[in-house]
């Protein structure tokens, strides 16, 4: 993506794509993701304060507003993690501002501490919840469904289902919000978070830009007395809420124009997915918008007028259980199809061609019609094994660490992060991840209950984000165990983004070697991630070492070296295998496994100049010496 053209009102430069959704009229149409239409949305509804901790399927939202927001005048922060975003973007609704906090659906675990609470004491202004959640674990640890968060915290629940609905429910969601003076949820799942298509937008709006903080105690601190009352509270709202719900269009019956008994509810992408077979279908459709809460009438007047329900949503049968409740409760006798009985998969992304077997099953549409979908022979994708860049320098690292503790017992407690892929072959450091920052939390439980030593790996980003409790606590517990920090001065695997350990615009850096001090470790060194010599070497001292010690392997993202190298008009290096030295040991490949490194027919191997990306680590782990920069070669 290259910079685009320049928004002279505040001098500031923004990437073409973003500048087209700001620079958007009313009533024009855009080709944008769900991620972007939300976005334009916060914009439309005059959003003043932003804030998040980036993770896919979420990260383009944060993309678009962080470079647009001199240009429109809201404030837009990148927080140390999703709560401290959650407790920001809280205080500038309480003050009477428009907010918008957005995450991964893992974050919402990490947010929830202050969430629960928000649902007591509310807001003045408005803010929307923005959770992305991961069928599938694309990008993700697990796929929980964070449907069950807004019931578990009482607060409205909005599902999108394409780029469109995007912008129109999320600014519905900042209408909804003031009026009800409730944080409301919006839930995207990746496929309409990626998706694209097209958006008709409206006008923007002006931020507000200063909040104007009101002292209410009884509101807002959640002392016991505070809190029995505010629990009352959150709960009357949603009772005004469900009136909403019951009314709103984004809860709809849609008649399929072929008389039957048959329903059909689906809500997010199932919804599209099965309007694809409309034209096949008889019945009619419930589409859910507004799922927390439902529209209990408007549910059960649907049910009343069918024999067999089919209910389509992602991950869990969060509709399907309610509706099989509702029935009950409504004493209404109606078949209920879904995830219960196997009929759609928990787990995973539905699809057309799911949505399409499952209403064979049920006799509700005609199998020539599955046939014909099966009939389309889409190319196979080539399979492509998960593998950190050419030139990473966490391959280096992990390679310096297997180095270091052969013939050793060590366990590898790994983090969430570009790195989590050294626990594949070769290198295969990893050893248990449970979430973010739970690499130093694991490995202190290890070290305390085994007679392992521990080798710990973090990333920069998720040492700020989670990790420094868990260090805290291993220095006080007075383990014996190495935590290596992977400091590329980025946090990459979501896109680049900036944390607490980077200066830049104007906001100061927290010294990494410091802060790790600060927490009592004793032994910390720094050594580039490239210097796989040092580093094998202090990786053995390490782990002879008593206590807790710290290494730190540094350098730059090399994907952001390479970027910078270009714009300074500096030539890659690149390297190449003398073939006359080439032993064909192998020894690159199997144990370093670089995708530059490529075997050719004779069986020696050579290096693609299309991939190398010129870091050399390659040459430093060859045991013939036989790779060297290009250059000398010409030379």
């Amino acid at each position: 993506m290259a910079p685009g053209g320049s928004c002279a009102a505040q001098g500031t430069t923004v990437y073409e794509e973003n500048e087209q959704i700001v620079a958007a009229k009313a009533g024009e149409t855009l080709l944008l993701l769900g991620n972007e239409a939300i976005a334009r949305a916060a914009l439309e509804a005059g959003v003043d304060l932003a804030a998040t901790y980036p993770g896919t399927p979420s990260s383009e939202i944060g993309l678009v507003l962080d470079d647009v927001a001199k240009e429109v005048g809201l404030k837009f922060q990148y927080a140390i993690n999703e709560k401290v975003a959650m407790e920001v973007a809280a205080s500038a609704a309480v003050g009477g501002l428009k907010s918008l906090v957005f995450m991964k659906h893992v974050g919402m675990n990490v947010a929830a501490d202050a969430l629960m609470t928000l649902a007591y004491s509310g807001v003045r202004g408005a803010m929307v919840i923005v959770t992305a959640d991961d069928p599938g674990c694309h990008s993700s640890q697990n796929e929980q469904d964070n449907r069950l968060f807004a019931k578990f915290a009482n607060l409205p629940l909005l599902e999108p289902a394409t780029p469109q609905e995007c912008l129109d429910f999320t600014k519905f969601a900042f209408e909804f919000s003031a009026f009800l003076e409730l944080p409301v949820i919006v839930r995207t799942t990746t496929r309409v978070s990626h998706a694209r298509g097209p958006v008709t937008v409206g006008d923007r709006a002006t931020p507000k830009r200063t909040a104007h903080f009101d002292r209410e105690p009884s509101r807002f601190v959640m002392l016991p007395s505070n809190a029995r009352e505010g629990h009352k509270r959150v709960l009357q709202k949603m009772r005004l809420a469900e009136g909403i719900s019951e009314s709103t269009p984004l809860n709809r019956v849609e008649d399929l124009g072929r008389k039957g008994d048959i329903g059909i509810v689906a809500s997010g992408p199932a919804y599209p997915y099965l309007m694809e077979f409309a034209d096949d279908l008889m019945g009619k459709v419930l589409k859910l918008g507004l799922t927390n809460p439902l529209p209990k009438t408007k549910i059960a007047e649907f049910l009343r007028g069918v024999k067999r329900v089919v209910v389509f949503e992602e991950l869990e049968p969060y509709l399907e259980d309610q509706l099989r409740a509702l029935a009950n409760e409504y004493d209404i006798h109606v078949e209920v199809y879904g995830k219960g009985q196997g009929l759609v998969p928990r787990t995973g992304e539905l699809d057309p061609d799911l949505i399409a077997e499952a209403l064979v099953r049920l006799e509700m549409l005609d199998p020539k019609t599955v046939q014909r979908l099966r009939d389309v022979k889409l190319p196979k994708v080539p399979e492509r094994p998960p593998v950190l860049c050419p030139g990473c320098g966490h391959r280096g690292v992990a390679y310096a660490a297997r180095q270091a503790s052969r013939r050793q017992d060590v366990l590898f407690p790994v983090d969430i992060g570009c790195y989590s892929l050294i626990e594949y072959p070769p290198t295969a450091t990893g050893d248990i991840l449970l979430c973010m920052g739970s690499s130093i939390g694991t490995g202190a439980g290890l070290a305390a209950t085994t007679d392992k030593k521990v080798l710990a790996f973090i990333g920069d980003s998720t040492f700020y984000h989670a990790g420094i409790p868990g260090l805290i606590h291993a220095v006080h517990q007075n383990l014996t165990m190495t935590v290596c920090i992977m400091d590329n001065g980025t946090t990459a695997m979501t896109g680049h983004q900036p944390h607490p350990g980077i200066a830049e615009g104007g906001h100061p850096a927290v010294d990494m070697e410091g802060l790790v001090r600060a927490c009592g470790v004793k032994s910390v060194e720094t050594y580039d991630a490239y210097d796989v010599k040092a580093l094998t070497k202090a990786f053995r001292r390490a782990l002879d070492r008593d206590g807790v010690s710290v290494i730190i392997a540094r350098h730059e993202c090399r994907l952001l070296e390479l970027r910078d190298q270009k714009v300074k008009g500096v030539a890659p290096t690149l390297y190449q295998v003398i073939p006359e030295k080439c032993t064909k040991c192998d020894f690159c490949i199997d144990a370093f496994a670089c995708p530059a490194l490529v075997k050719l027919e004779d069986e020696s191997v050579a290096i693609d100049p299309a991939f190398c990306n010129g870091c050399g680590v390659c040459a430093d782990v060859c045991p013939p010496k036989a790779i060297v920069l290009v250059k000398e070669v010409r030379a």
